[in-house]
């Protein structure tokens, strides 16, 4: 992680949070708590404001890693807002909660701690009114106001042992792979696949949330059906979204039964009409929007342009098409018609991540370095990944800043991916003549006729050059010490350095150093 960077309150505050785990487990500390809804005793070291602290850290990584928020139709997140609150509002703790709509089709909600969560675009469209709605976000504020997600984290630091959140991974977003520094915390807990004592509180509690809050308890009942039948279905985008972390099955609709009868919850509202004129817009672009995803994941060009165009048409106000045909420009290295495309995108919607990276690198092509520069360090905050450090490290690299470009290539080295791979080529290009110790292996032997022998072997894929290296040891009683130069030693190469040292007794206190190194033009 670039040293850099300056730790915020709340990233102070995680870190804190996850050396308390790594101190408890090493010396058995112990902490008990009353879970707030359930009402029983747990194992909990988060307060409250930690809580708070991690999801308000992580809401915005976490929603540019998913699409970004929706705002081609702003009425729609202040209804989801005013649904969701009126759930919560409902329930067991007064937390700061919050809602919003993310431009994603995979159907997909989820909860961070603190009470921060993101329902997609593409779940709004298979929820049949608003009853079902409150159902769906009732379960995800109870997961949040039962610390779920929060006691998860905390399981998953004890079990791990780490202390730094830029440890865990992100493999399970959508571009979890290339999601770097503290924004993996957020990637992981919304893609974590909850336990089923988890969900069946999740369930049973959400029903009571939004009973209270003047909804039909049945439809929680009825969400489950629909869910478990498009389980049975295996619709690739449900396994992909709400399926990988909430499983369905027939076990929770017969509980969810078996709730509203015990509580003997009386009936409510459903406003399924009220429901449908609120999704009216995604409802009726539904098709715009999925030629859209067709044209993200196609390899024919020609066709993704043709299909991004004509959604373009049914919807110019959506900065997600814009931003797609940017990026389906730069593929076709069309650069100038891409920052075109960028610039329209960023016009629409100014706060999410990937338009101002497209428009990054597309500057960083027509040769606007400072250009280049500020629109990828705005993307990276906003959503820190490899891509953005990998070429903020290229473009330090170019102005001669080589411990800015090191800082950067070593934050990319946190992906699984080929741009991490390629950072961290680009990190050890910079860091084998700082650092040559850290890519060099050495050891001792004796030769049959008991002459000190250097071991020493290239870790790294990068040939070397002009290596000078300082051994010293005790032979026979007597202190030895010489510098050594070898012309080179190449990629995963090993080699034997004779020192000429013969001892007819004893060798000891044997030290090998390597003083400098260079990388082979």
């Amino acid at each position: 992680m670039s040293k850099s960077r300056k730790k915020t309150p709340a990233t102070n505050n995680l870190n804190r949070f996850l050396l308390i785990i790594a101190l408890s487990t090493t010396f058995g500390l112990s902490g008990c708590a009353v879970n707030p809804v359930t009402g029983k005793n747990e194992l909990s070291w988060i307060s409250t404001d930690d809580e708070i602290n991690i999801g308000r850290q992580q809401y915005l990584p976490s929603q540019q890693s998913q699409g970004g928020q929706f705002l081609a139709d702003p009425a729609l997140n202040d209804y989801i807002n005013e649904v969701g609150k009126r759930v919560a509002n409902a329930g067991d703790r007064d937390l700061p909660y919050e809602f919003v709509v993310l431009n994603n089709s995979v159907p997909n909600a989820w909860a961070l701690p603190g009470g921060k969560i993101a329902i997609n675009r593409g779940l709004l469209l298979e929820l049949k009114d608003e009853a079902e709605l409150a159902a769906v976000l009732g379960h995800e504020a109870v997961h949040a106001a039962a610390k779920h997600g929060a006691n998860s984290l905390q399981r998953s630091q004890i079990m791990q042992g780490l202390v730094v959140a830029t440890s865990i991974g992100a493999s399970t977003t959508d571009y979890g792979n290339y999601i770097v520094g503290g924004a993996q915390v957020g990637a992981q807990m919304i893609g974590q696949k909850y336990g089923r004592d988890a969900e069946l509180e999740a369930d049973y509690y959400g029903i009571k949330y939004m009973s209270l809050a003047g909804y039909e308890p049945a439809a929680a009942i009825g969400l489950q059906q629909t869910f478990v039948r498009l389980s049975e279905g295996q619709a690739s985008s449900w396994i992909d979204g709400l399926f990988a972390s909430h499983p369905p099955s027939q076990s929770r609709v017969e509980a969810n039964r078996t709730t509203i009868a015990e509580l003997n919850l009386p009936s409510g509202e459903r406003y399924a009409d009220r429901y449908q004129q609120k999704i009216r817009f995604i409802y009726d672009n539904r098709h715009a929007y999925k030629k859209a995803d067709v044209a993200s994941s196609t390899e024919d060009l020609t066709q993704a342009h043709a299909l991004v165009k004509a959604a373009i048409k049914s919807v110019p106000t959506e900065a997600k098409f814009s931003g797609l045909q940017g990026n389906i420009y730069f593929q076709q290295k069309k650069f100038d018609q891409a920052k075109t495309s960028f610039n329209q995108a960023l016009a629409l919607d100014d706060s999410y991540y990937e338009y101002y990276l497209g428009r990054g690198l597309t500057y960083q092509q027509l040769g606007n370095a400072e250009a280049a520069r500020q629109d990828l360090l705005r993307s990276h905050q906003l959503l820190p990944t490899a891509v953005s450090s990998n070429a903020l490290g290229r473009l330090a690299l170019t102005r001669g800043d080589r411990r800015e470009a090191k800082q950067y290539f070593q934050m990319a080295m946190g992906s699984d991916s080929p741009t991490g791979e390629s950072a961290s080529n680009n990190f050890m290009l910079l860091d084998i003549p700082d650092n040559p110790s850290l890519y060099i292996g050495v050891s001792a032997t004796t030769s049959e006729d008991q002459q000190l022998i250097a071991l020493l072997s290239n870790k790294t894929n990068i040939n070397m050059t002009d290596i000078q290296i300082q051994v010293s040891a005790q032979i026979d009683g007597q202190a030895l010490q010489r510098d050594f130069s070898l012309k080179s030693l190449n990629a995963k190469a090993s080699l034997s350095l004779a020192t000429g040292w013969k001892a007819a007794t004893s060798i000891t206190n044997v030290s090998i150093q390597i003083l400098d190194a260079n990388v082979s033009q």
